[in-house]
């Protein structure tokens, strides 16, 4: 197998394809969040929930449900903060995917990625992961 990628590269797939699997797993599992509520331990993220409270109309009360799941459509996601974050790091995970599926394809095949777009992608990840860590720390 012919690789179009350096040594650097190589590290530099590997460690993409990484992140893209810890980015898509913390996606999906409801753990964004964490705390108690009516004396359960409770969880969300952006489209999934554990333990989370319900009205039961025949006892005129509210009731936690111990279980893990999506919410029933789109629009039940509870805020329009939370349904844009959704979409966003929707995308952000499939992109991610994308440029390190890519970057592993590049170890196998030679001339899929030249010195310029390893250089670019790279910067581009960079630059993604500053913005990020700007937002999560108040800049």
């Amino acid at each position: 197998m012919a690789s179009s990628l350096t040594c650097a590269g190589v590290v530099w797939a590997f460690l993409s394809f990484l992140c893209a699997a810890a980015s898509c797993v913390g996606f999906f599992m409801p753990y964004w969040l964490l705390g108690s509520q009516l004396e359960k331990s409770v969880s969300f993220g952006a489209f999934r929930r554990c333990s989370y409270p319900v009205r039961d109309e025949s006892r005129q009360m509210t009731v936690m449900v111990e279980q893990c799941g999506r919410y029933a459509s789109f629009q039940a996601i509870p805020s329009a903060e939370w349904r844009i974050c959704t979409v966003v790091t929707g995308l952000g995970c499939g992109l991610l995917l994308l440029v390190a599926l890519t970057a592993l394809m590049g170890c196998c095949v030679s001339e899929l990625i030249s010195r310029t777009v390893g250089r670019v992608a790279g910067g581009i990840q960079f630059l993604g992961g500053k913005c990020s860590c700007g937002e999560r720390m108040g800049m």
